[in-house]
């Protein structure tokens, strides 16, 4: 996005913040409310013209406008706010947007009108809400009847594989899966390690599958797994970064197959599609009934780097998520061990090195030593994963 059409962004949102707050205090029909609304359709029409939507996704107490993130300020904090307050992490508007259903859009944040008690999407104006719960059982459905359905760590890596096709047949379909597969596969894996002393001895059946793109979700999920016990984190937050590893590159599903298994070298075009994943994955996880917010943050931030760097592009201060840090060291581990169609596998040790090397830049110094520690007795293990595995 333009410098230009950042700042009508910037515009935008300040009047609409100046006419939620007005509305909120007079009556939605009160003439200074009109003429926000109007200043702020005016400035939402400018950015509309000449494409089809804007995207805002609120990332912890960040604001990201079609995959770059607004500069902080009073009426882009205030804005994320007042979407916080509905519960509202994801809104699309689309063009050509009416009047008003960007007048209802502002009563309904500011809880006025038939929207006070809520607000609900309308055809140009998509509004999506993450759901909260009140315990662990609710969000994760921990019923006796689940805990006994756990699978064996030799049934994970098959029900993993039918897991993601499911997944990639509801995006063809415009359709939403449920989460219970995936609180089913993590919770197999949680209580696989109660009976193992490391996590290369969960890892290991499961890399004998040549089907990268179903089970590098799986085997992230078990990494962060263990580097999150490691720390000494259990219960509902040790689910969640579980969770998150296992969705962390569900954007990949909506690359072109040609584009992921390209043996030789990727153009310019075929590099930004692969760098929207991110973006892709957090929108859809938005969607998506019973997603923890934090696998969210993470699909969103897996690429960022700990010096800054990495995509998608950030603010200056951006506080990256720690679930995300380790997330992205458990990807890149996974990734450089296994055979893929463009190189050979690294051996463990080496893997290890890279890690080493790139504390403090690639990532973060602190949880990549806890990761190197995890590794102790990995490498004699583990053996690179090829189709002959």
């Amino acid at each position: 996005m333009m410098v230009e059409d950042m700042d009508t962004v910037r515009n935008f949102i300040r009047h609409l913040v100046s006419a939620v707050s007005g509305c909120s205090l007079y009556s939605p029909e009160h003439r200074q409310v009109v003429r926000l609304t109007r200043d702020a359709y005016a400035n939402l029409q400018r950015v509309l013209a000449g494409k089809e939507e804007i995207a805002f996704l609120v990332v912890d107490d960040d604001l990201v406008c079609d995959n770059a993130p607004l500069e902080g300020s009073m009426y882009v904090d205030k804005f994320i706010r007042a979407l916080a307050v509905k519960g509202i992490s994801h809104l699309r508007i689309i063009g050509p947007v009416e009047f008003d259903e960007l007048q209802a859009l502002i009563r309904g944040l500011a809880g006025q009108g038939e929207s006070a008690g809520e607000i609900s999407s309308s055809e140009n104006v998509r509004i999506g809400k993450v759901e909260v719960h009140d315990s662990y059982a609710d969000e994760y459905g921990d019923s006796a009847d689940d805990l006994a359905d756990v699978l064996e760590l030799w049934e994970i890596a098959d029900y993993e594989r039918e897991l993601f096709i499911e997944m990639r047949e509801c995006i063809r379909g415009n359709r939403k899966p449920g989460m219970p597969g995936v609180n089913r596969v993590v919770r197999s894996c949680i209580r696989a390690f109660g009976g193992i002393t490391s996590p290369h001895r969960a890892l290991a059946p499961l890399r004998a599958l040549d089907e990268y793109t179903f089970t590098h979700s799986t085997n992230v999920c078990i990494l962060n797994l263990a580097q999150a016990m490691a720390m000494g984190i259990d219960g509902p937050l040790l689910q969640e970064i579980g969770i998150a590893g296992m969705l962390h590159d569900i954007g990949k599903l909506f690359v072109p197959e040609e584009i992921l298994s390209k043996p030789g070298a990727l153009s310019e075009e075929e590099r930004e599609i692969i760098k929207h994943h991110p973006v892709q994955g957090a929108h859809y996880l938005l969607d998506m009934p019973g997603v923890p917010k934090l696998a969210v943050v993470c699909a969103y931030e897996h690429h960022m780097k700990f010096d800054g760097t990495g995509y998608p592009e950030r603010r200056k201060g951006w506080r990256q998520n720690m679930c995300s840090h380790m997330t992205t060291i458990s990807d890149c581990f996974d990734a450089l061990r296994t055979i893929r169609v463009y190189r050979g596998a690294m051996d463990a040790a080496v893997v290890a090195e890279v890690i080493a090397e790139k504390a403090g830049t690639d990532f973060h110094p602190v949880l990549a030593r806890n990761f190197l520690g995890v590794l102790n007795g990995f490498q004699a293990d583990v053996s690179p994963l090829g189709k002959d595995a």
